[in-house]
């Protein structure tokens, strides 16, 4: 495996499970502040967790692989599948199993780029390195990139709509100011 991908892939790996801690830290400190966390909050966390680990594993794949001295093309394409199926899986359930959970599905942008944009960017990375064209890695990597970037986009538009409806509910005047 070459070296510059593996230095993107430890560095995608290194950039995600921070991303996850801060997430949570984050819904943390809402609560210690006094916020009541919500069934949106606690499905937010776990979908941030769930979705980060499953984008881990596909940046550490390659590299676990290319220890067993696999042909750089199996490489790509196990990685390819072992990852992007479980996260199509993801993407593609992320409204059924948000109305399940929450009674309702996710706003139209979070619609638009996590489910929409992530699941059409996951599934032409898998054809692409499927047909085996030339640069798959870069394609993977790529895939991994943008599927990561939907996740963050996501979590901050909710971070959002949680903000707004904490202060929909918040009193409009201070007691004890008189």
């Amino acid at each position: 495996m070459e070296d510059k991908g593996t230095t993107l892939l430890l560095a995608l790996a290194g950039l995600m499970i921070p991303f996850a801690g801060f997430s949570a830290l984050l819904l943390g400190l809402r609560q210690a502040a006094g916020a009541k966390l919500s069934l949106l909050d606690r499905y937010l966390a776990r979908t941030v967790m769930t979705y980060i680990f499953v984008l881990t594993a596909g940046a550490l794949l390659p590299l676990l692989l290319a220890l067993y001295d696999i042909q750089e093309k199996w490489i790509w394409r196990s990685s390819a599948v072992l990852f992007a199926l479980p996260m199509l899986s993801l993407q593609v359930t992320y409204p059924r199993r948000r109305r399940k959970v929450i009674g309702k599905g996710p706003p139209p942008p979070i619609f638009a780029v996590f489910v929409v944009l992530g699941s059409a960017v996951t599934l032409a990375m898998l054809s692409y390195v499927l047909a085996g064209l030339k640069y798959s890695a870069a394609v993977y990597i790529t895939g991994l990139t943008m599927d990561f970037f939907t996740v963050a986009f996501a979590f901050v538009t909710a971070l959002d709509v949680i903000a707004l409806d904490v202060m929909m509910q918040q009193p409009t005047e201070v007691r004890g100011a008189e």
